[in-house]
């Protein structure tokens, strides 16, 4: 078969486009949601006082000064924030270089994505980004929540390992329904259903 043959296979089979553009979809979704979470802690860890029209205020000063300085892009600003805090190193941020890339890849080359057999999904580097994703949040958490909470602070048998992160939660539930992995179909939307609050 040749490749210009393949090619049409891989897009023409409704099985194969839809794990594609679903894949593709979770990895946008999850790259997007770690860019959000990234940036948005440095920004709690410099709130400072609560107004009641305007919600949380984030010392301006101190967060361009410890955060915004590092770089012009607010995620790599915050990831060289978390890098100098001892939260990850030099290679996690290379790797999300090779993350960010694919994403790129991903984004403004999807035709090819689904169309040609040359172009996949790089399964690794999603892996890759929910592993830094689960690593940042939980060093967070640990080291940034357990803190300010005198219930969590108190708590000695609290081990890292053993933290499961709201992320990790909405990426299981994210995977599960996309990909048909619930113990049954519809099986988080009936518990809901069954179980809010009239």
């Amino acid at each position: 078969m040749s490749d210009i043959e393949k090619n049409w296979e891989k897009f023409l089979s409704a099985k194969r486009l839809k794990e594609n553009l679903i894949s593709i979809s979770l990895f946008i979704t999850t790259f997007e949601l770690f860019k959000k979470r990234i940036i948005d802690m440095p920004k709690v860890f410099f709130t400072d006082e609560f107004d009641k029209d305007k919600g949380w205020l984030i010392n301006q000063e101190e967060y361009a000064k410890d955060v915004l300085v590092k770089s012009k892009s607010l995620i790599y600003a915050s990831l060289f924030w978390f890098k100098e805090l001892g939260a990850i190193e030099q290679r996690d941020i290379s790797k999300f270089d090779e993350i960010k890339r694919h994403r790129n890849d991903l984004v403004h080359n999807l035709f090819e994505f689904i169309s040609n057999t040359q172009k996949e999904l790089d399964v690794e580097k999603f892996l890759d980004l929910i592993e830094l994703f689960i690593k940042i949040e939980k060093w967070w958490i640990i080291n940034f929540e357990c803190e300010i909470n005198p219930e969590l602070r108190n708590n000695k048998e609290l081990k890292l390992d053993e933290v499961i992160t709201p992320s990790q939660w909405q990426l299981k539930l994210l995977l599960d329904i996309a990909l048909g992995n619930e113990p049954e179909e519809n099986f988080y939307f009936n518990y809901f259903i069954n179980n809010k609050s009239s």
